[in-house]
């Protein structure tokens, strides 16, 4: 799954990266750098209208038949397999796609009776973009939401050694077809969704700071050694 990542990439990096100089204008005042992001809060994602642009969206997927938004604190991720028959899915994956901003996420490795944080990020450094999902919710007093959820995947090989699942980051090429709204036959889509390449990423174990929500800080990506079980700031 994926349940926690960072955002510090420089505003503009990430501007120029992902839209060039078309993007929302609430974009660049609200940006800060994020160590910590955890579901429930706003997120920064590419989606595409006439143009790409980047928007905010409510981390926990809202479909839009639902009646209580409580229910996006429960999609928060979408698994990748038999996501074009679910429900709360189905829609979106053909017309609602979006890449959620990110330039490294945390998965938490079973350690006999604990649990160690790791960082993982692109070998390169660079930001990137998870496959996302977004849709529009209206409730009957007139409260609307935009919501977004991350598509995970199996882990891949170098994965696999800290958790079986982990979001689908897309390669750089294949970013503009995944938001293209033209493209919405499902068989030029769904082989989008692929664990990315084990060579590529590379991951350090980090303190148990990043599990509070609330620490979002860059305490949280700090590396960290073992000492007696428990992982201690190597900084």
């Amino acid at each position: 799954m994926c349940g926690r990542y960072s955002l510090t990439t420089e505003t503009d990096v990430i501007t120029e990266r992902f839209v060039g100089q078309s993007t929302s204008e609430a974009w660049l005042p609200a940006r800060g750098a994020r160590y910590n992001v955890a579901p429930s809060q706003p997120v920064w994602a590419v989606v595409h209208g006439e143009e790409p642009r980047i928007v905010a969206l409510h981390w926990g997927l809202i479909p839009s038949w639902a009646k209580d938004k409580a229910i996006g604190t429960r999609m928060i991720n979408a698994r990748s397999e038999g996501i074009a028959e679910k429900p709360s899915f189905r829609r979106a994956i053909r017309t609602r796609r979006c890449l959620v901003l990110a330039d490294g996420f945390y998965e938490w490795k079973q350690e006999a009776s604990f649990r160690v944080p790791h960082y993982i990020r692109l070998k390169s450094r660079e930001p990137f973009g998870f496959a996302g999902l977004w849709e529009s919710w209206s409730s009957s007093s007139g409260e609307t939401i935009q919501s977004c959820t991350i598509i995970t995947t199996a882990a891949n090989a170098f994965l696999k050694q800290i958790h079986h699942r982990m979001p689908v980051i897309l390669p750089r090429e294949a970013e503009a077809h995944w938001l293209n709204p033209a493209v919405d036959d499902l068989h030029n889509v769904l082989p989008l969704l692929q664990p990315y390449p084990a060579d590529d990423v590379e991951g350090f174990p980090v303190t148990t700071v990043v599990n509070a929500p609330h620490n979002d800080v860059p305490a949280c990506m700090e590396p960290a050694v073992s000492s007696g079980g428990v992982m201690q700031s190597s900084l």
